[in-house]
């Protein structure tokens, strides 16, 4: 490897470690609004901060439109990703960050589970063998009938499921589209979805926002901008080094989370949950490898979700 495709390839490294960061902190922060906030306004802040920052960035670009090729795919793509946020969303108010982003982690693994039963795909024994070990970690984690977490482990599962669907989806037609402007209509159909939500909601919003502290309204802004920049980071790391490279740096975001967390809240994982998130991001890490390894095989170019695990 010549010198500068070594820079190339850690500076993508550093995008990836930095959108991993970001998702954490993003995280951690939805945690510390949860108690002033509905799940409603806070995934509308999230989705449309998100619109108008990408509606602002491919404006003064001249190399990205808003033009979809298939614009259902994006509606379908939105609509699968603003259900694993707003799962996520209402998980963070029960369960800690990093036993959260422990069970999102599970995405890869899940993956390889839907591409069997949705698509038929055939999948090798190691790959099984990851399913089973993923599962394993988050019981691990989850520790049934401890009363620890509970019932609440279930959103962030429900999370990874659509998640994975989201990935699948994404794999195979995100390469037909402008990245920057999927990008765009990931926030423009979360805010659409997110809109009739926060109307419904039995508070006025702006009446809750007015009333509510100025950390508070900042804390939510800044929701927003980190899901972008994290996404952002994701697409051009994609642009400096292979994703098969990049990936396993993506669960940086385990011990991302438990720092945050315990910086934040005070809550650090015990010995059980850091023994079944060390399985998760091993059997994560590998599955994810093998999924991009199996698209460089087929030739299909690899998106950014792809080395993105968490419902952000």
């Amino acid at each position: 490897m010549s010198a500068p495709e070594k820079q190339h390839t850690l500076l993508g490294i550093l995008f990836v470690i930095g959108a991993a960061c970001c998702f954490a902190t993003m995280d951690t922060t939805i945690r510390y609004v949860g108690a002033y906030f509905s799940v409603a306004l806070v995934l509308w802040a999230r989705y449309g901060l998100h619109a108008a920052i990408m509606t602002v960035w491919i404006a003064l670009s001249r190399a990205h439109g808003f033009r979809s090729a298939n614009p259902m795919f994006q509606i379908a793509r939105g609509t699968l990703l603003a259900f694993s946020s707003t799962m996520a969303f209402a998980a963070l108010r029960r369960m800690p960050v990093a036993e959260f982003t422990a069970i999102t982690m599970l995405t890869p693994v899940v993956a390889t589970l839907i591409a069997r039963v949705w698509l038929g795909e055939p999948v090798s024994r190691l790959r099984w063998a990851l399913v089973v070990g993923g599962f394993v970690g988050a019981l691990i984690v989850v520790r049934p009938g401890s009363g620890i977490i509970g019932w609440a482990a279930l959103l962030p599962l429900a999370a990874a499921f659509s998640n994975a669907s989201f990935q699948i989806m994404t794999s195979r037609y995100a390469p037909h589209e402008n990245p920057f402007t999927t990008n765009f209509y990931t926030g423009l159909t979360g805010m659409t979805i997110a809109t009739p939500l926060l109307l419904a909601s039995v508070a006025d919003p702006i009446d809750t926002l007015l009333q509510a502290p100025a950390e508070q309204v900042g804390a939510l802004a800044a929701i927003a901008v980190l899901g972008t920049a994290g996404h952002l980071l994701l697409i051009m790391a994609l642009g400096k080094a292979p994703a098969s490279t990049l990936m396993p740096f993506q669960y940086v975001q385990l011990a991302a989370a438990a720092l945050a967390g315990y910086l934040a809240f005070g809550l650090a994982p015990d010995g059980w949950s850091w023994l079944g998130m060390a399985v998760i991001g091993v059997c994560g890490a590998a599955s994810a490898w093998l999924n991009v390894r199996a698209a460089a095989d087929r030739h299909r170019p690899v998106s950014a979700v792809q080395v993105d695990t968490v419902a952000d």
